[in-house]
C-alpha cells in the first residue's frame, strides 16, 4: 500500500476533524499522520496484539481502530481523544481507509493481472476466474500497442504514456523492460486501423516533440476476448520486428497492414535461400548496384509505368529502358511484365529478410 496515498487522505481529513489523526502499520511505526514530524516514529505502547482487537480501544489519550483487508488487520488508525466522538471519527475513518486500500490494491492487482495475460504467464482456465475476482470486464474490445524506445531522454517514457492515458480502470500501461512499454487500450466498437494509427501517432509525436524521446509503435489486432490479448501483444511485437526489417523509416507499424511482409517473416530461412537461388539462377541479385536498386524501387512505386518513372527520376525514357534491359539480362526477369515484377519484388523482400536475420517471437 502506498503510504503517500494514506498521507494525502489524512491531510484532507484533518481539516474537517480538527484533531490529530494517523495510521500505524504492523511494524508499530506511524506511516501517515496529520502531525508531520511524527511520521516514521515508533509507538512503543502498542504491540502485535493491538491489531487483533475486535473493535476500537483507547490508549494514552488516543482512540485506535484496527483495519485492513487481510484475515487479520494490517493497520491501526488513531484519532486524538478518548471520548465517544473520537470513537465515531475512528469508525468512520477506518471505513474510508479500508475502501481506499481495496481500490488501490485492486488497481495494482489488475495491472499485474493484465501483464500476466499478455505475457501468457497465466493458464487460460484461470484467466476468467481471476477476472471475476478482480471485477475485470473480460468481454470488451481491446488492443495492445507496443511502444519501443529508440532514444532515451531525462524523462521517463513510461510516466509520459501513463499521463496520456489516466483512466486506470480501462487502460493499462505496463513497463516490460528498459525499452518496451505495452499499452492495453479499451476501445469502442467500430474503431478501425486508421483510428488506432492516429492514437499511436499522438504517442509518438508527444514523446518526440515535447520530451525528445524517439519511439516506434507496433499495433496488434483488436480482440474482444480477454484470453486473446496475448495474441494481440505478439502481433504488436511482430509488427515492430517486421517493420524493422522491411520498412525501417516507419515509426508506426500495424499488424493488419503488414501484407506479404508478414508471410515472408514467417518463412524458414532455408526455404528463403532456396527461393533466391531459384529466382536468380541466371545472375546474382548482389550484382545490382545501389543506383539500379533505387531505380527498381521507383519503378515499383510508379506502378511499372516507364514514362512516369523516368519523369520522377529526371531520366530520359531510353535510359530507364536501358536499365530495365540490363536487369533482365542479369536476372532473367523483365520488370515491365507484371508477373516478373511481382516475383522480383518478393525476392527483394526475401533478400532483405535474410540480411536482417530478425529475432522471432
Amino acid at each position: 500500500m502506498s503510504n503517500r496515498l494514506f498521507q494525502g487522505v489524512v491531510h484532507q481529513m484533518q481539516g474537517a476533524i480538527q484533531r490529530t489523526i494517523g495510521i500505524v502499520d504492523d511494524t508499530l511505526s506511524i506511516i501517515a499522520c496529520s502531525d508531520l514530524p511524527r511520521i516514521g516514529t515508533p509507538v512503543p505502547e502498542l504491540s502485535a496484539d493491538s491489531f487483533l482487537a475486535p473493535d476500537s480501544f483507547t490508549l494514552n489519550g488516543y482512540t485506535y481502530k484496527p483495519f485492513g483487508t487481510q484475515p487479520h488487520s494490517e493497520y491501526l488508525l488513531f484519532v486524538e481523544g478518548d471520548d465517544p466522538e473520537a470513537a465515531r471519527y475512528a469508525a468512520l475513518l477506518a471505513v474510508s481507509f479500508i475502501n481506499i486500500k481495496q481500490y488501490y490494491d485492486e488497481k495494482h492487482d489488475r495491472s499485474n493481472f493484465v501483464k500476466n495475460v499478455i505475457l501468457d504467464n497465466i493458464l487460460s482456465g484461470d484467466i476468467y476466474l481471476k477476472a471475476r475476482e478482480l471485477r475485470f470486464n473480460s468481454e470488451t474490445d481491446r488492443v495492445v500497442l507496443l511502444i519501443r524506445v529508440a532514444s532515451h531522454s531525462d524523462v521517463s517514457a513510461f510516466d509520459v504514456v501513463q499521463n496520456l492515458f489516466p483512466d486506470k480502470t480501462k487502460d493499462f500501461v505496463i513497463n516490460l523492460n528498459e525499452t518496451d512499454i505495452a499499452l492495453v487500450k479499451e476501445i469502442r466498437a467500430g474503431v478501425d486501423s486508421r483510428d488506432l494509427e492516429k492514437l499511436a501517432c499522438s504517442i509518438v509525436d508527444t514523446l518526440s516533440s515535447e520530451f525528445y524521446t524517439q519511439v516506434s509503435v507496433g499495433i496488434g489486432t483488436v480482440v474482444s476476448s480477454l484470453k486473446e490479448l496475448a495474441g494481440s501483444f505478439k502481433e504488436a511485437q511482430m509488427a515492430l520486428e517486421v517493420g524493422k526489417v522491411f520498412d525501417t523509416e516507419r515509426t508506426i507499424v500495424s499488424y493488419d497492414n503488414l501484407g506479404i511482409a508478414r508471410l515472408i517473416y514467417q518463412l524458414p530461412t532455408t526455404l528463403c535461400e532456396m527461393f533466391l537461388k531459384e529466382i536468380f539462377k541466371r545472375g546474382s541479385i548482389d550484382s545490382l548496384d545501389q543506383e539500379t536498386l533505387f531505380t527498381i524501387q521507383k519503378f515499383f512505386e510508379n506502378n511499372l509505368n516507364v514514362s512516369e518513372t523516368s519523369r520522377r527520376l529526371f531520366l530520359h525514357r531510353n535510359t530507364l529502358v536501358y536499365r530495365l534491359e540490363k536487369i533482365k539480362r542479369l536476372t532473367g526477369l523483365d520488370l515491365r511484365k507484371f508477373d516478373d515484377a511481382i516475383v522480383f519484388k518478393v525476392a527483394l523482400m526475401v533478400k532483405k529478410y535474410l540480411t536482417a536475420n530478425p529475432v522471432k517471437y
